[in-house]
């Protein structure tokens, strides 16, 4: 038998302090505000003029970057180190991080002559996508492409079928090396990059003109068919599954954003609830211990501690199981108090 061991942590209150840190709108402006000026910064860096000129600017830039983005990684995972690494933008986090170091770690251990190192300089563009965290248009999106990857690949299959039967078609009819297109139809290779200018409809009449020039009487009717189905079917059928997932996920979207606003107010009613029978808990046991006041000054009392003025929390508020229940206790503490009377 199995037995599990909990291991409780000692500082939770330091641990909710922390995550209320990062929870808070001032820390989400600050991320926003390192990752804009970074990609501000970037862009200056692509001149060498200006990155002469700012050496020592930019140089801030990037260590103010560096350290504001392994602050937030180590806040996170010390607030939640088992659940951390089961986020999906965490985990983007953590290899944009990893990017940020690849090239000093390039120029430390492998010197500045190394042949990948402007590779490694180019990736640090993926620093911007820091802000799909924080953007609930952008992970709508993310999560409408993530949903439409079964539909897409079937609908890309299809395409690239369509291109190796044209393609084949295409070398057989254009790409003889006795007066035919070798250069566009002289292998499969070139003769996928061929259709895809096509399907793409970009510069297709050149194309058309040299098939048009070696007298083919076939290549009309084949580059029309073929755009016909590549173009007007297939991209058209793969943007339409792109805009109906989308649709999907705005909807989706709003009732997750409903079900959380409800949520709230749902906890806001709690609170005043439990404030309210506090208060009524306590008003009872002053006046069993108070005989000058009458019933009605501990009523005007009550009234006073009353502070919830927002219209939208009193939204069903008498038809709520802890209203009712609260509303059965009092009156029968006012049952009690008037039989004390009596008596």
């Amino acid at each position: 038998m199995d037995v599990k061991r909990s291991i409780r942590r000692k500082d939770d209150e330091f641990r909710a302090f922390v995550k209320r840190v990062i929870m808070s709108c001032f820390f989400k402006i600050i991320m926003i505000s390192a990752v804009g000026s970074n990609a501000f910064f970037t862009a200056l860096w692509t001149s060498y003029d200006i990155r002469y000129r700012l050496f020592r600017l930019l140089e801030f830039s990037e260590i103010f970057f560096v350290s504001i983005c392994t602050s937030e990684l180590a806040m996170k995972i010390y607030v939640d180190p088992t659940d951390y690494w089961k986020d999906g933008y965490n985990m983007l986090d953590v290899v944009i991080i990893i990017i940020t170091f690849l090239p000093y770690a390039f120029r430390r251990f492998l010197g500045k002559q190394f042949t990948y190192l402007h590779v490694a300089d180019g990736m640090q563009s993926l620093r911007i996508l820091k802000l799909i965290r924080y953007s609930q248009g952008m992970r709508m999106m993310i999560t409408a492409m993530r949903q439409t990857v079964y539909t897409v690949a079937s609908v890309l299959l299809l395409l690239f079928l369509l291109m190796y039967i044209f393609g084949i078609l295409g070398f057989c009819l254009f790409g003889s090396q006795d007066g035919g297109d070798y250069d566009n139809w002289g292998n499969l290779a070139v003769a996928f990059f061929t259709l895809f200018s096509l399907a793409t409809v970009d510069g297709w009449t050149d194309l058309q003109k040299q098939l048009d020039n070696r007298d083919f009487a076939l290549s009309r009717a084949f580059t029309i068919i073929f755009i016909l189905l590549a173009s007007f079917i297939f991209l058209n059928m793969f943007v339409g599954v792109m805009i109906r997932h989308t649709e999907d996920s705005i909807k989706k979207f709003e009732r997750e954003l409903m079900l959380e606003r409800k949520m709230t107010l749902m906890e806001e009613k709690q609170v005043i609830l439990q404030r309210e029978q506090e208060e009524v808990s306590r008003l009872m046991h002053m006046q069993k211990n108070a005989d000058c006041k009458s019933f009605s000054e501990l009523v005007e009392n009550f009234k006073k501690t009353l502070r919830h003025t927002d219209p939208m929390v009193l939204d069903d508020f008498g038809t709520s199981l802890p209203f009712i229940d609260i509303y059965f206790s009092t009156l029968d503490y006012q049952d009690m108090t008037i039989h004390k009377w009596q008596r």
